[in-house]
This record gives structure tokens, sequence and C-alpha cells, in this order.
């Protein structure tokens, strides 16, 4: 679905209200406002719409590129919202969870947060953003979900490994092994960058995409005109899963 984000307003799924855990995964692994990262705004609006129908625990995880704690970035980012509880990666007990996939594409297993298993329901909230000419959407954002210490490999800072084994592979199977529940796009303004993600251009553009992630990330290419090589991989997947 796609709504104007000068009226938007988060529809919370029915399901929500029996949740006793909601699990938020912000892009936030950047000392840099939106649209490098998720708005405090949008966060507050689907914090304040699940407060009406339900008294889960809300959770915001995630994790830096460097290995860093991450609350210093949520403070910078104002992430303080009442009743939240604020989770750097870096500090859960991490779990091997096999990827369900008869046939995986690159990787077997992930090494994830406990907290993610243990959540009702999980959201991903992400910046249009455009990297390299290549769309950074709701399913790239899991990717700081997973432990650097697991997947740095000889790289200084970040996944090293897993972009060694080839990124698009390793989203596909990402997205198939920690199947969150929904996603949204904060297309308020489009952000385009070159090597470093953290520095570029933006416009207005004033558009929220939500839904399933695979269907969110999809339909953000067709209407920028854009393709992501995951998304062709998961759609295969897919087909045969359902064939």
């Amino acid at each position: 679905m796609i709504f104007e984000s000068a009226d938007f307003t988060f529809p919370v799924p029915p399901v929500v209200s029996r949740a006793r855990r909601v699990l938020i995964k912000p892009c936030a692994a950047y000392p840099a406002p939106y649209p490098v990262t998720t708005r405090p705004e949008m966060l507050a609006t689907i914090i304040a719409s699940i407060r009406k129908v339900s008294d889960a625990d809300i959770l915001l995880l995630e994790g830096t590129h460097g290995g860093g704690p991450i609350q210093p970035i949520f403070q910078s980012l104002s992430y303080d919202f009442p009743r939240v509880l604020l989770v750097d990666v870096k500090d859960c007990t991490l779990v091997e969870v096999d990827n369900p996939l008869p046939k995986p594409f690159i990787v077997p297993t992930f090494w994830v947060p406990n907290v993610i298993l243990s959540s009702d329901y999980l959201i991903t909230v992400a910046p249009l953003k455009i990297v390299k000419d290549i769309p950074s959407l709701s399913i790239r954002n899991l990717l700081t979900l997973l432990p650097i210490t697991k997947y740095r490999g000889e790289a200084e800072h970040g996944w090293g490994s897993l972009y060694g084994l080839g990124i698009d592979k390793v989203l596909a199977d990402l997205y198939f092994t920690l199947p969150f529940d929904l996603a949204v796009i904060d297309g308020t303004q489009k952000f385009t960058s070159g090597d470093d993600p953290a520095e570029g251009t933006s416009e207005d553009y004033g558009k929220i995409f939500l839904g399933e992630p695979f269907e969110v990330d999809s339909e953000v290419n067709e209407t920028l005109g854009l393709e992501s090589e995951y998304l062709e991989l998961i759609k295969s997947a897919k087909a045969e899963l359902e064939g």
C-alpha cells in the first residue's frame, strides 16, 4: 500500500492486539538524521498506534557497523519513547537459526539475537534510500540485526564475510530466515548516495510504503524503475516453494 506522507497514520494489523512483544527494527546504524536513518517521528507514530490497541512490550533493536554501542546513536537520533526498550544487538544472546529453504542460496544458518525469536510481531522501518544506484530498503535493513562479531571477516567495519559471499544471495536467504511481518518505507524524502551511505542528496517524495517486506521492496523498485537482484532470487524461491 502507498500512502501520502503528509496525512499518514499507521494502520495497526489486528494480530498486534494479541501480541505480547512487538519488535521494531529501525535503520539507525549511523549517527545521522533522516533520511539517512529512520525518523523518530515515524517511530513515534507507529508506537502510539500500537499502544492504542495493545499493552505489548515494544522493543527497538539495532546494531552498528563497527561493533560499537548503539545507545549513543539512539540518543543522537532522539529515540526516546515511553515504555519502549532500546536494545543493542551486541548485548543480546545469539542463537543459530536454520535457513528454512530446502536449497539455501548461500547461507544455510544465521546467528541472530534471541530476542527476535521471542517476539510475536516484527516490523522493519526504513527510509527510502538509493546507495550506488541500488535501492536500500526494508529487507536490506535487516542486515544490521546480524552480529558484527560473527560476520566481520577480515573487514575492519561491516559485514565483510557476507558481502564476500554475494550480498544479494545473503539478503534472499535472510528474508526467509527472519520472516518479518511488516515493512514500512518512509519516502517522505528520497535519499541518494554514493560510496559513503551517510552522505548524499535528498529530495521531497511524499510517499509511505507499507506491507509485507518482499512486496513493499518490489513495489518501491517498480515505482522508481529500479531493479534488485535479491528480489528476483526471492521471487524464484517463492515460486519453487509454492510449486
